[in-house]
């Protein structure tokens, strides 16, 4: 394991990848060999080699993590501020950004395994130049081209969609608001979208437009992963869980994680 001020860490498995995404670092792998199966929420996701795997800061912990034999990843995680600093601005990050929590997984062509590969390699050897006068803004330049390379790749896989400013700046405000914490107690569009000075209904079209997926849906995620985060603090009971959101009761609460995390609480608290 290697760090930069603890702002990139280099890995070969994906062991630690829950306990770094709470940690709030962004994961970055590319299989070379083998395949390996994991739940992110409900849905159970396949890696095989030759595919890259990203997870972003909000996406939902990863578990029931199962190698094949001969499975052999690499894997860079970012932390969230360098990553943010590293990252060009660009409408587009966003989309592809926010496509990531659907379907982490891209299935790279030949020659976009070759240039990831090369990113790879540079981040890895850049990272043990630590005496470089200008080391860190070498490594921003090299994240920042891995960065740029997966937004080609998602482009050349899945089609450019047009995101206008105003629609990119809707969509920020309201995933800032989600940042913030008010899906804890606020979990109706109208809330988000009377704060926005906008409709309901325009939100989410703004959003299905951006992301593909509804307001409500981006709500519903970042809910799902606070609690699942909140499950693993083992000093909180299942009363006090369910409070904390607002749920009426605790067997809603189950019922909710049972629907959007694919498991019982128990089972996440393990």
């Amino acid at each position: 394991m290697s760090t930069l001020t603890e702002d990139i860490i280099i890995a070969t498995g994906l062991d630690q990848t829950a306990d770094l995404q709470q940690q709030g670092y962004i994961t970055h792998a590319l299989c070379r060999a083998g395949s390996c199966s994991f739940r992110l929420g409900a849905r159970r996701h396949v890696l095989a080699a030759g595919d890259c795997l990203i997870i972003p800061q909000q996406a939902l912990l990863l578990r029931d993590y199962e190698p094949s034999g001969d499975f052999r990843i690499e894997v860079i995680y970012v932390s969230a501020p360098f990553t943010e600093v590293a990252t060009p601005p660009s409408n587009y990050g966003m989309r592809g950004h926010l496509a990531l929590f659907e379907d982490p997984v891209m299935h790279l062509t030949a020659v976009q395994q070759e240039v990831c590969a090369l990113n790879f390699d540079y981040i890895r050897r850049r990272l043990a130049l630590p005496h470089h006068n200008f080391h860190r803004d070498a490594m921003l330049n090299a994240v920042q081209c891995m960065i740029i390379d997966f937004f080609d790749f998602h482009v050349e896989l899945y089609g450019e969609r047009h995101v206008t400013n105003q629609q990119a700046l809707l969509m920020q405000h309201f995933m800032s608001m989600l940042d913030r914490g008010e899906f804890v107690r606020h979990r109706d569009v109208a809330h988000y979208a009377d704060a926005l000075c906008v409709t309901p209904k325009h939100l989410s079209d703004i959003c299905r437009e951006v992301s593909g997926q509804s307001a409500l849906y981006w709500i519903t995620r970042y809910t799902a992963l606070d609690i699942s985060r909140t499950l693993r603090n083992r000093a909180l009971t299942l009363d006090d869980i369910a409070d904390h959101y607002g749920f009426s009761s605790t067997n809603y609460l189950v019922r909710y994680v049972q629907k959007h995390l694919g498991a019982p609480p128990s089972a996440l608290r393990e």
